[in-house]
């Protein structure tokens, strides 16, 4: 009887749309404090061009400092209201556990483990990497088996850490580790020879070889050995925090699917066009589905672009960093950067 009465109760509490076993954790406490504070706390890493770097003038550029931004355009309306916090790979999970930070936006690998044990949430991919490895090019080496002795210079806590060693066990390699918070410090340990490689993401690898004194002297192998994708990370106090920040990545790629830039967004929201109209909040549906102004995703497109724009001045072809598209194509291109409906 009594597991009766519980059946229906439950059945009655979906009907209604209410979980009777969703808590407190939904309620929206990292929404309403950041609110209330008028600012956006955002992790972002140290010091990688073209993902979070301060330029000569202390202003933080990159693709993870303008999506920073772009969440304070959709949370306040304005770009600027954001403060950065750099963190190395071993603080930044505890600087989110702890509060320190709203979200984590420091090229962190959305990973199984992390999305389950941690306290965390891996919100979704806004941007698909692997890993990779940087030698020097007088080495002669163009597949990594032929690095078998070396000393690599990797950061601790990070998933390169484990994927290096799971590689050179498995083809009976040894390796010696070179382990450094800063990915900066490895980068000049390999420049100085106190290491034969860096083992990480290819596009931290191009990053970190466009600050070299002589880039041309180091080559970045071709051979890719894991699954990378990054993406923004929140706490699990906040599924409207959680929501906020996963249709904000959507909106950017939905974006560019329509068309829609930071030049003609402005025009476009007279667009009888219903995708755009409700995108740009000439139609209110989607700010009122998050408890955002309905000119959440007009901020957000108008502060850095739509994702092509925002990829292509980071760390675009046109960019000292160099990286093509890749995987990171819209889905009409061959890539894996695709919207879910906006509606």
């Amino acid at each position: 009887m009594r597991i009766r009465r519980l059946l229906a109760a439950a059945a009655l509490a979906f009907g209604l749309g209410v979980l009777p076993w969703a808590g407190a954790a939904e309620a929206g406490q990292t929404f309403d404090s950041m609110k209330a504070r008028g600012t956006l706390n955002c992790g972002v890493n140290v010091g990688v061009a073209g993902f979070s770097l301060p330029d000569s003038q202390g202003v933080w550029r990159g693709m993870d400092a303008d999506l920073c931004r772009g969440l304070a355009a959709v949370m306040f309306g304005d770009a600027s209201k954001v403060r950065f916090v750099p963190l190395t790979a071993v603080q930044r999970f505890t600087a989110l556990q702890s509060g320190e930070i709203d979200v984590l936006i420091r090229q962190t690998t959305l990973t199984m483990t992390r999305d389950t044990t941690l306290g965390l949430r891996m919100v979704v991919a806004n941007l698909y990497d692997g890993h990779g490895f940087m030698v020097r090019k007088d080495a002669n080496i163009s597949d990594p088996k032929g690095m078998d002795g070396m000393t690599i210079c990797l950061s601790p806590g990070t998933t390169n850490e484990l994927v290096t060693a799971d590689w050179f066990r498995a083809n009976s390699l040894r390796f010696t580790p070179l382990l450094q918070e800063r990915m900066q410090d490895n980068a000049t340990a390999l420049q100085a020879g106190r290491c034969d490689a860096i083992g990480t993401d290819a596009t931290q690898l191009a990053a970190l070889r466009s600050q070299f004194t002589r880039p041309g002297d180091f080559v970045i192998l071709p051979q890719r050995f894991s699954k990378e994708p990054y993406g923004p990370v929140v706490r699990r106090d906040d599924q409207e925090w959680f929501d906020v920040v996963r249709w904000t990545v959507s909106a950017l790629i939905q974006a560019e699917e329509l068309g829609v830039n930071s030049r003609n967004a402005e025009q476009m929201r007279g667009s009888p066009n219903p995708d755009i109209r409700r995108l740009l909040g000439a139609d209110p549906l989607l700010g009122n589905a998050l408890k955002l102004d309905p000119a959440w995703a007009y901020n957000l497109i108008r502060a850095i672009g739509n994702y092509g724009e925002l990829f292509d001045r980071t760390i675009g072809p046109n960019t000292p960093i160099g990286l093509e598209r890749g995987l990171n194509r819209l889905w009409t291109d061959g890539g894996l950067m695709y919207s879910w409906p906006m509606r």
